[in-house]
């Protein structure tokens, strides 16, 4: 199935050069004068080797059909992630190294699609957005309502979000997954 390089997530399995890759992260760029592009970093399944590479935004990758199991997070311990599948209670076992950055977005209880390829769990699917709680923030500020001045917020899993000024420790906040971005409160 061929999509826009610009609806590529981290998680996604894509066939690139006769391969099947893991997208581990993502980055829409547009550079000054330039055309836009998509920078990826990927991960050769078979192999396990990382490279990253450069889609025009037009460019069609071609998503591989995998068997998808909706499951929801469990839990982390070390660099093992565990997930349950809601209807049959199994649960899975996933590597950090498998994940890539898809485990800054991670929560317990958030509900997402594994990807299975030949019987193996190759990587997971996020929602479009999830939310995360600011742990750590500067105080912010009441008169910064419709300012465009951004702060650093650090949530509970680790991710650092610029976030507008208003935002404060302990809010919830919602973030798009395939930049990295601040969406909105939550």
């Amino acid at each position: 199935m061929a999509i826009p390089a610009t609806q590529m997530r981290p998680g996604m399995i894509i066939k690139h050069k006769d391969q099947l890759h893991l997208v581990f992260k993502v980055e829409h760029r547009t550079p000054g004068n330039l055309r836009a592009f998509i920078q990826a970093k990927l991960r050769n399944i078979r192999t396990g080797a990382m490279f990253e590479e450069r889609f025009r935004s037009a460019d069609a990758i071609e998503k591989v059909v995998v068997d998808e199991v909706s499951m929801d997070f469990l839990y982390a311990d070390g660099d093992d992630y565990y997930f349950m599948n809601p209807v049959d209670y199994e649960q899975t076992v996933l590597k950090g190294s498998t994940l890539g950055d898809a485990i800054e977005y991670l929560t317990p209880n958030l509900q997402i699609k594994v990807s299975y390829h030949d019987g193996n769990a190759v990587g997971i699917e996020l929602p479009a957005a999830v939310e995360l709680e600011v742990v750590e923030t500067e105080p912010g500020l009441k008169s910064a309502t419709a300012s465009s001045v951004t702060k650093p917020a650090k949530t509970e899993t680790g991710l650092v979000v610029q976030v507008p000024a208003f935002i404060n420790q302990g809010e919830k906040i919602r973030v798009d997954t395939s930049e990295g971005s601040y969406l909105s409160r939550a």
